[in-house]
């Protein structure tokens, strides 16, 4: 059926909601649990956020695979790896399961 562009404008709202916060919080250890709310909250949307929470995230790591590896001084392992466990929880959060499995613990409530 017919999507309408304030649903899909809140798709990517989603996930730039979870990646400014991210950036704003600066905790470390937290990146994974914002992958997970960023796709959990996409998805709640329904398929259609289930398929932008996965176009974003995918590009989101394709772009990093390329730009870590200058900016960060990253091995292409390292950034192999980082990927994948950023891609779990991708999924993690896509799947409808609980963001907070990622959350570190003193991570500010406001998150």
């Amino acid at each position: 059926g017919w999507i309408s562009p304030l649903d899909q404008a809140g798709r990517a709202k989603d996930m730039w909601r979870a990646y400014r916060d991210m950036k704003e919080a600066n905790y470390k250890g937290a990146d994974k649990y914002f992958h997970a709310r960023g796709n959990y909250d996409a998805a709640q949307r329904g398929p259609g956020g289930v398929w932008a929470a996965k176009v974003i995230s995918n590009a989101r790591e394709t772009i990093q695979g390329i730009t870590d590896p200058l900016l960060k001084g990253m091995t292409r392992e390292e950034v192999r790896k980082d990927s994948k466990a950023d891609q779990f929880a991708n999924e993690w959060g896509r799947s409808g399961k609980d963001p907070n499995h990622f959350r570190p613990a003193g991570l500010p409530d406001k998150y």
